[in-house]
């Protein structure tokens, strides 16, 4: 059973970004077929940071009236028919409504994965983490590599080239049909962990703000360095031959740092070498010279992302915690992301250069600093909201009243793949 969980988990997360990653590189197709005003292009290009926001939020009470198993079903569901509608319709409305659809199942699945990590693979957390965001890491790139070379050998069809990544959801739907027939029962221990309890604890918003800076970062740079790498004498097929290794280079960054990161208890060494990596990436791009090494370093540097993901389990005790922090940490963090390159474009455009903008961005990262470095040190959601009620702080784990089951998940922290 375990292996068909594991097996689960890579299929569904190749998914997650397919509805995102798939359109970028038709996009002036699709909006000229469908006579997309310049209005309807930009809500589309933002409306994955809303959807991931939005619908992660309720992810954690529909578990509990679904089971995580279910309702990954239920996402990739969603995802597959999101996919296929749209890339079947003539209508701008109806093609906006579809990628809603679409993009609501890669939401849920972004919350529910780590939570079926925690309830199904407690003591090899850091290995699955490192199955489900490298197999993310390859779906993205997947999906915005092999877009425009389907499109090409479909004859310049686009609806095509989007619709054949609802086949994709299709296969990743399987396992889970058999594993939703065996949906466990739910422990009832933190059963009432939700929004309420987080919003009064420094860890989930510093986790929230960790999430939300890196997703800011990354949403800045997959939009933007292209424009960065022309305008400093980059022919455009340079520039995009530099995006898809800075993406590619997220394969084995995901397959290393998740591993990593369970085998420290405190993460923030991890937390400050990438800050330094940014920042490092950040001052050797404003130089204008040998822009594709310093784009390497910041690719590198985006290794927060899944950095960012193993602290939702890390930070957590049970299961159900992890549901209520991950949905938590992740709908805040992409409504943070999403500011990110709209103001960085606002600034280029005031300032006529990339100076400002960058600015922005290290303001970015020293904010990523502070959180991360309160997110990374040793400690769980759980000791910081019980501690009001009980009359103590407990932001540590060493804590005197601590059970016999809390040390067996604190031990699952250390061990490697």
């Amino acid at each position: 059973m375990a292996w068909l969980i594991a097996a689960g988990i890579a299929l569904a997360a190749l998914n997650l970004r397919t509805a995102v990653t798939s359109v970028g590189p038709v996009l002036d197709q699709v909006s000229a077929s469908l006579g997309m005003s310049g209005v309807a292009t930009g809500l589309l290009t933002t409306l994955p940071v809303l959807s991931f926001a939005v619908f992660g939020a309720v992810t954690p009470a529909l578990s509990r009236v679904m089971g995580e198993r279910r309702l990954l079903l239920v996402a990739l569901a969603l995802l597959g028919v999101g996919l296929t509608v749209r890339a079947l319709v003539g209508s701008t409305p109806v093609f906006l409504a579809a990628s809603v659809v679409a993009l609501s199942g890669g939401a849920i699945g972004n919350v529910v994965i780590p939570t079926l990590i925690k309830q199904h693979f407690p003591r090899r957390a850091g290995a699955m983490t490192t199955v489900y965001s490298t197999a993310l890491a390859v779906g993205t790139m997947v999906a915005a590599a092999a877009t425009v070379p389907i499109q090409r050998a479909a004859d310049g069809n686009w609806h095509i080239a989007l619709g054949v990544w609802a086949a994709l959801a299709a296969v990743a739907a399987i396992p889970w049909l058999a594993l939703s027939r065996n949906e466990p029962e739910r422990s009832r221990t933190l059963a009432h962990t939700g929004s309420g309890d987080l919003v009064r604890t420094k860890l989930a918003w510093a986790i929230a703000g960790y999430f939300g800076s890196q997703s800011l970062i990354a949403y800045v740079m997959f939009g933007w360095l292209p424009e960065i790498l022309r305008d400093n004498g980059y022919t455009s097929g340079q520039a995009g031959t530099v995006l898809a290794v800075f993406t590619g280079l997220g394969i084995p960054i995901s397959m290393v740092v998740p591993s990593l990161a369970a085998r420290l208890r405190d993460q923030r060494p991890l937390v400050a070498g990438f800050a330094v990596l940014y920042a490092v990436g950040f001052a050797g791009l404003m130089t204008g010279h040998a822009l594709w090494v310093w784009s390497l370093v910041v690719a590198v540097a985006m290794g927060t992302f899944p950095l960012a993901l193993s602290m939702l389990a890390l930070r957590t005790r049970t299961p159900e915690a992890t549901s209520a922090l991950s949905a938590f940490g992740q709908s805040i963090g992409y409504l943070i992301a999403g500011a990110g390159p709209l103001a960085f474009g606002v600034l280029h455009q005031v300032s006529g250069g990339w100076t400002v903008p960058f600015v922005l961005l290290f303001a970015v990262v020293a904010g990523q600093v502070v959180t991360g470095w309160y997110a990374g040190a040793d400690r769980t959601v759980e000791d910081e909201y019980r501690g009001p009620r009980g009359g103590r702080r407990g932001a540590h784990r060493a804590t005197p009243d601590r059970s016999p089951f809390h040390d067996e998940q604190d031990a699952s922290l250390q061990v490697a793949a």
